[in-house]
């Protein structure tokens, strides 16, 4: 904070939220004033490495320079342009997102849920000569908070107190190739699946899984759906998840880092349904708006020109190691350590929230999802050292449970 920035007034800030926010999230009563590369500092000055990016968004730290002064360069020249209309940086992102996917075309949104939302609505509209509706999707998938795609979503705590949910949709187990197949019929016109599935745990589609259910969609004409809203754009150390088994989708949708902190999301629609959506079958008021693809924009120009892919495989592999050495060191508390990338998830035998709680005390934000798993996934430019400083912490927390300092809270 400078000399000139007043100090933000906490107490109020809280209660505005307590009284005009919808209580939607818990929160930690924090008030994050600025934000650069890994850190986050607070309105006392306080500084914290964020190993969490708000759920993969911040893939390239906070206020990356690039994306910053592209943001600011375009909001001096234009912000909005109604999509009856041409803007330059529409047509540049999609060819930059093509060129690095699949051959295709792209429509442009604002969100994960909303891509996902776009792709059930493509899949249908491809099926519906043939009358086939139904949708395959995975046991612990996470594709959205809205209707259709919290009704693909195989976790039933995102569908309390909102049932019924929309239908035609079958769940299945990942890499469970058998149940798939049975789950298969007439009406099927798609399988929907995460390559690395991150709020369920950080489960990992396998390559041979992905090969068989190729050959099957190929078989059949099923499209293949690949949500990397939280995969793509080089979280696993890849443009995409789907190149590291080389399954390529007949569909991707896009969000998260694909702006680099900036709000944008996209489906990816291969040859093979590139044209099924015609004038008027879908539409996003702000999808590909010019200060959206002017951040995506940066966001390729960075990930490109920093060498970013093979950091990420390196520190992936670097942290991956530094907790497989605490898997070893802490048997009865850590099950399994797993990932690709910097998508990254260390098991617990017991509740994790404890570890949550000891490395934000000690100023350092991480993630805890399907209540065993503490799941990683900082900046991709994160280095060796802010590394070092998560697993020491990790290691302290874990010892402080292992001689019962801290208590397995269920």
């Amino acid at each position: 904070m400078t000399m000139t920035e007043a100090k933000p007034n906490k107490a109020k800030i809280l209660d505005q939220y307590a009284k005009y926010v919808i209580g939607c999230y818990t929160k930690q009563p924090v008030v994050f004033t600025r934000g650069k590369d890994v850190w986050l500092w607070d309105d006392s000055g306080k500084k914290y490495l964020d190993y969490f990016s708000g759920w993969a968004v911040s893939s390239l730290g906070h206020c990356h320079p690039r994306i910053s002064g592209a943001i600011r360069a375009q909001a001096d020249r234009m912000i909005h342009v109604p999509n009856n209309f041409f803007h330059a940086g529409q047509g540049a992102l999609a060819e930059a997102i093509i060129r690095r996917a699949f051959p295709g075309k792209v429509f442009f949104c604002n969100s994960g849920a909303e891509a996902v939302e776009a792709a059930i609505k493509l899949a249908r509209a491809y099926g519906f000569a043939s009358k086939r509706t139904e949708i395959v999707t995975m046991f612990r998938s996470f594709h959205g908070r809205t209707m259709g795609a919290m009704s693909a979503t195989g976790q039933l705590k995102y569908q309390k107190g909102v049932l019924p949910l929309l239908g035609g949709f079958k769940m299945v187990s990942l890499n469970d190739m058998a149940s798939l197949k049975k789950a298969i019929n007439p009406k099927t016109i798609a399988v929907m699946l995460e390559p690395v599935q991150g709020e369920g745990g950080v489960n990992i589609a396998e390559t041979a899984y992905l090969k068989e259910l190729r050959r099957i969609c190929d078989q059949r004409d099923i499209l293949l759906i690949a949500d990397e809203v939280q995969t793509g754009f080089g979280r696993t150390g890849e443009w995409f998840g789907f190149k590291h088994s080389g399954v390529v989708p007949d569909i991707m949708t896009l969000a998260k880092s694909l702006g680099g902190g900036f709000p944008v999301g996209a489906l990816v629609a291969g040859r093979k349904v590139q044209d099924v959506f015609k004038p008027g079958m879908h539409a996003s008021t702000f999808g590909g708006s010019p200060l959206a693809c002017a951040a995506a924009l940066a966001a390729v120009d960075a990930i490109e020109k920093e060498n970013i892919l093979p950091r990420v495989r390196k520190m992936g592999a670097y942290l991956l190691k530094g907790l497989s050495r605490l898997k070893d060191k802490y048997p009865t508390l850590v099950s399994d350590v797993r990932g690709r990338g910097l998508l990254v998830a260390m098991e617990l035998r017991v509740p994790a929230k404890p570890i949550y709680d000891f490395c934000f005390k000690e100023a350092i934000l991480i993630n805890v999802t399907q209540d065993l798993v503490v799941r990683l996934a900082p900046p991709l430019t994160v280095k060796t050292a802010e590394t070092d400083r998560l697993l020491a912490a990790l290691d302290r927390a874990l010892a402080q449970m292992a001689q019962g300092a801290i208590k397995h809270r269920e």
